[in-house]
């Protein structure tokens, strides 16, 4: 399931535009002939396989995947122009060799050919153009801030200032010196770095750019452990190329290599993949598993006193409470400042409790949250308010695993690490499980890990 130390931020996005990009050649191909009176034929079959190979090898070559978020609008749409042209002339240069020109009439031909970089430019624009509103309006916006006032910050605070579209604002500066020995054009002085990591647990600062020189590697350990109790992203912009860190990504920000040590999956383009995802599913599970509900509400009404749903405070994305849905097992229903997990032969579980537990169907209620925003399908299982604050006193690192939303089931989970954790070492290993799963994330390692919950289910030793 590890894909390694160093992955790139882009895969997903770059997954997205490849799969628009195929639509929008087939799609505008079959659009052509139509729009010209004809009917596709067999013959349309060979020449959608051919633009697809082709475009995917000019792609490649010319690097057009690797422009997302990178190039201005103007540049990527040369890219794209460029690379479609060749598409075009391979695939005459081809049709002449194979003697099959005349099979496809030169109208439609000559629609697709206009209509296919115009569809991709103008995705490529609606993207930019909805991320740029947005964070006009404060939509989604992520707050970034640098640690040590330098050339460096400043010169990357300059670039991203022109790029509105990467949902970034950037609120300023910490550094230790006072305000007037830090010089900087495009950047003020917010505080120092004990106003830093007040400020990223507060759910201040979403993103930290550490812009220290390497030798400063003791304060720059010291400012990562004290923000591995928050939840907000950071990177460190090395002025060397030398500077290595274990399980570390390496990505770019307006033309400067960063190292991501703790970061989050589903920003931007992931975001929205992870979204339509919960709910494409989510719609579908509460479609087939709605009259188990309906079961299973009645046999809790009718079978000890009480609500059918408890609803309990827990952590969500970012460390914000959130109101999490399951049926009632038990005959109290704990939401306070303390709350006691259940345990084997537990006397507060109710008979029919005790299966709905077992058999994790008293999460069911649960797909409502994820149509809510509040949860996702697959990610970390959340804990109650309470026990959150117990763990992160006691595990590094602890409010990390919050840097997504809380899912329904996880990595940890089909790995065994569910139900009571009655030491901290199993809370530990549960942690470990959910960062493997924010550091390798992806559309696939999804539906495995939901694949795995179909079949191998939830049961466990620690399920009760």
């Amino acid at each position: 399931m590890m894909r390694g130390a160093v992955q790139s931020s882009y895969d997903n996005a770059e997954l997205f535009l490849r799969v628009m990009d195929t639509l929008f050649i087939v799609g505008a191909l079959i659009a052509s002939v139509l729009l010209n009176k004809g009917v596709p034929g067999d013959h349309i079959y060979m020449l959608i396989t051919t633009a697809l190979l082709f475009f995917q090898v000019g792609a490649r070559f010319w690097g057009l995947y690797d422009s997302w978020q990178k190039l201005p609008l103007h540049e990527e749409a040369r890219q794209i122009v460029i690379v479609w042209c060749a598409v075009l002339i391979a695939l005459l240069a081809t049709g002449f060799a194979l003697h099959v020109t005349s099979d496809y009439s030169r109208i439609s031909l000559g629609l697709w050919s206009l209509m296919v970089p115009t569809l991709m430019v103008g995705q490529r624009a609606y993207l930019r153009h909805h991320i740029e509103r947005n964070a006009r309006q404060g939509v989604g916006v992520r707050i970034l801030a640098f640690v040590g006032a330098n050339r460096t910050a400043d010169r990357i605070a300059r670039q991203l200032s022109n790029r509105m579209w990467s949902g970034l604002r950037i609120a300023g500066v910490y550094d230790d010196r006072a305000a007037k020995r830090v010089n900087l054009r495009d950047l003020s002085l917010i505080g120092n770095f004990d106003r830093l990591v007040r400020d990223a647990r507060a759910g201040r600062v979403d993103f930290v750019f550490i812009t220290l020189p390497t030798y400063a590697e003791q304060r720059i350990d010291g400012l990562v452990r004290d923000l591995a109790d928050s939840t907000a992203s950071v990177f460190i912009v090395p002025d060397a190329y030398i500077f290595e860190r274990n399980q570390v990504n390496w990505c770019e920000v307006a033309g400067h290599p960063i190292i991501s040590v703790y970061d989050t999956p589903f920003f931007g383009v992931n975001g929205l993949l992870k979204r339509i995802e919960d709910v494409v599913i989510s719609s579908f599970i509460l479609l087939l598993i709605s009259p188990l509900m309906l079961a299973i509400a009645a046999a809790v009404r009718f079978t000890s006193p009480g609500p059918v749903i408890f609803k309990q405070r827990r952590y969500g994305l970012n460390g914000q409470i959130v109101e999490v849905w399951k049926f009632r097992s038990m005959t109290v229903t704990e939401d306070g400042d303390t709350v006691v997990q259940a345990t084997r032969g537990d006397s507060r579980i109710t008979p029919v409790g005790a299966f709905l537990r077992r058999t994790s169907l008293d999460e069911l209620p649960q797909f409502f949250n994820v149509l809510q925003g509040h949860m996702s399908i697959v990610g970390p299982r959340p804990h109650a308010v309470a026990h959150n604050e117990q763990y992160r006193a006691l595990i590094h690192g602890y409010m990390l695993r919050h840097k997504v939303k809380p899912g329904i089931t996880g990595w940890a989970q089909i790995n065994g690490w569910r139900g009571e954790t009655d030491c901290v070492e199993k809370m530990q290993k549960r942690v470990e499980y959910d960062m493997q799963y924010i550091r390798n994330w992806s559309l696939v390692m999804d539906m495995r890990i939901i694949l795995a919950t179909i079949f191998k289910g939830f049961r466990g030793q620690n399920a009760y």
